[in-house]
């Protein structure tokens, strides 16, 4: 495993663990999830890089597109649940209460 593969795989997996361990706030929860795509978008543009393929050079900006829809929509998420709700803890959302 070479150094860039590591330091790329071990990335997505802290955003992973993140994501796994420390669901206390909404935000939190986006973070780890906006350094999983990054990780992700970084790998697959040096994937491209490393084949010299003009075939998927268009992958990593279709993932890119795709992270800031889902960033925007989290974005969108929090600013709803911190107007209704009053914080962003994830331990107070219910999906049976309205």
């Amino acid at each position: 495993m070479t150094p860039v593969h590591f330091s790329f795989s071990s990335a997505f997996m802290l955003g992973l663990m993140g994501l796994a361990f420390h669901r206390t706030h909404l935000l939190s929860a986006l973070l780890c999830l906006e350094g999983m795509m990054l990780s992700l978008f970084i790998a697959l543009a040096l994937w491209t890089m490393q084949l010299e393929s003009t075939m998927f050079s268009a992958a990593p900006m279709l993932l890119l597109a795709f992270s800031a829809c889902e960033a925007s929509a989290g974005l969108a998420l929090l600013v709803a649940t911190a107007r209704t709700h009053g914080t962003d803890r994830l331990q107070n959302l219910s999906l049976l209460q309205c």
